[in-house]
């Protein structure tokens, strides 16, 4: 009956033990030019990492701030590269491309 009770405690703690390592080394391995999205949805760039408990972050031209690195949940790809490469198959896929519909007040005003 113990074993019954003590298995699935044993194997809760094993998952978490395992996603904070894997965090740890994310956190760890980030480097200058790396694309980031923080825990809060927010898409940066890292511009310095030396520290051993905040990063800095590039969120447009010229923008920079300072986030802990905890706040840091994964790194992505390029999103500017994803989206033209969409496009571009969106195209040649369908022979168009979508069309953005008028504003609803031009549509009244019609």
């Amino acid at each position: 009956m113990l074993v019954v009770l003590a298995l699935p405690l044993f194997l809760s703690a094993r998952k978490q033990k395992k996603v904070y390592a894997e965090m740890q080394q994310l956190q760890n391995s980030l480097g200058p030019g790396d694309r980031v999205m923080t825990s809060s949805g927010l898409y940066a760039t890292v511009v310095d990492a030396s520290d051993d408990t905040t990063i800095e972050l590039e969120l447009a031209p010229g923008v920079h701030t300072t986030w802990l690195r905890q706040a840091i949940r994964e790194k992505v790809q390029d999103q500017v590269e994803d989206t033209a490469e969409t496009e571009e198959a969106a195209e040649t896929t369908t022979g168009t491309t979508a069309e953005v519909a008028a504003p609803l007040e031009e549509q009244k005003n019609k």
